[in-house]
């Protein structure tokens, strides 16, 4: 990171001036303490927004309602619910998706086309109205918010992921905040997650969208649990000017600093997504250099941070590199088997096309680690990418075999 980057202690969505939160429990998902299933997220002052969404075609009406809004107006606010989809259930679910806009709007004082929606759960199942209806009132917005805000998004996530930080742009220092939630169903193109990112920088429009695509396929879009794609998935940015910078366009100098800073934020919260996933503790880096693209080079490490048998193998420790050579191989990247070479935690299994002889229990050893690094050099060119896997373990299957029961 840039010294002029830093990391704000207890960063939250709420941490750039001008943005309130606030959460609480409505009775969706059962009972615990510190649980919240609707929240609410609000910039006090007239944004420009910018929004990735779902690849899935079986899309929730909750994601295609944010989008007309964002098509129509400039959103400067989030309503959010957790424990149902809102997906799979006919006309209902655009019938409630905007009667909860409607309702979450008029609780904070704002046009209903200023506010988004984002729901995530049990697809299938509508909306319980009664209890938003009921919840909404209760929720009150303050600047300390942004930790109640990041806990309404979480369903199987085992902790909440938020982070800020600070970057300078035109001598005025600016702040970008966010919050996450996911840990099972996520694979690359838009991964099953929410996120809500906010700064009060001021930002063109066209840039700022152009940076969170950039960002989003550099960190959310390479990360991967289990393979599955969710009908949800949101990552929302809204920035509102408070800090008094210069916009920030295309090509200058502030517009590097802010897409460095914002990639930062994306980076931190896409790992810690895989960090938390379900029934797993262990996470694993697959960084891929020399390819002849970019495009190659993210092909080849979703690749191997996708497949079942290098997740295995992370999981019991195994130093089983034809694995990982092997997904390389049915990628589809671009890859001359005579120069690849791989490494462990930088222990070399390979070196252009042949293995080298290696201590194993040394690096049985090192695979021990919470924390496991895969690099494979193509040889071909100077792209490179990295994608974040985990652990695939009993746990994960024993959890989701009962998701719903």
């Amino acid at each position: 990171m840039s010294e002029e980057n830093s990391f704000l202690s207890g960063g939250t969505v709420t941490s750039p001036k001008g943005f309130v939160a606030g959460a609480t429990y409505a009775g969706i998902k059962t009972y615990a303490k510190d649980k919240f299933d609707v929240g609410i997220l609000l910039s006090n002052e007239p944004c420009v927004a910018a929004g990735v969404y779902t690849l899935n075609k079986f899309v929730s009406p909750s994601v295609t309602l944010t989008q007309q809004h964002m098509a129509d107006a400039s959103p400067r606010a989030a309503f959010v619910s957790s424990g149902i989809a809102n997906t799979g259930v006919g006309e209902q679910g655009m019938i409630d998706a905007s009667e909860s806009v409607e309702l979450a709007a008029g609780h904070v004082g704002i046009p209903i086309g200023e506010m988004t929606i984002g729901t995530t759960g049990v697809i299938g199942v509508e909306l319980p109205m009664a209890l938003i209806r009921s919840g909404i009132p209760s929720i009150k917005l303050t600047r300390d918010g942004g930790d109640a805000f990041a806990r309404s998004i979480m369903t199987t996530d085992r902790v909440p992921k938020s982070v800020a930080v600070t970057v300078t742009c035109g001598g005025k220092s600016v702040t970008i905040g966010g919050c996450s939630k996911g840990s099972g169903m996520i694979h690359p193109n838009m991964a099953t997650l929410l996120s809500y990112l906010t700064t009060d920088a001021s930002v063109s429009k066209p840039f700022l969208q152009d940076s969170l695509r950039t960002a989003v396929d550099d960190t959310f879009n390479m990360v991967t649990i289990d393979g599955d794609m969710s009908t949800n998935d949101t990552v929302m940015l809204f920035a509102n000017g408070a800090a008094g910078n210069r916009t920030i366009e295309a090509g200058t100098a502030d517009a590097e600093a802010f897409a460095g800073a914002l990639l930062v934020v994306c980076d931190h919260l896409a790992r810690e997504l895989v960090r938390d996933a379900e029934g797993s503790s262990k996470i694993f880096s697959a960084r891929v250099e020399g390819a002849a693209s970019i495009a190659d080079a993210r092909l080849a490490a979703r690749a191997v941070a996708g497949s079942l048998l290098v997740k295995s193998a992370i999981h019991g420790n195994d130093p089983n590199w034809g694995r990982v050579v092997a997904a390389v191989g049915y990628s589809g990247a671009e890859v001359d088997v005579t120069k690849v070479s791989f490494f462990i935690n930088n222990v070399a299994i390979m070196e252009a096309g042949t293995p080298i002889s290696f201590h194993r229990e040394a690096v049985i050893a090192i695979m021990n680690n919470p924390e496991v690094s895969l690099t494979v050099k193509l040889g071909l060119g100077d792209a490179s990418a990295v994608a974040w896997g985990c652990e695939l373990t009993e746990e994960y299957v024993q959890f989701n075999s009962a998701y719903t029961t």
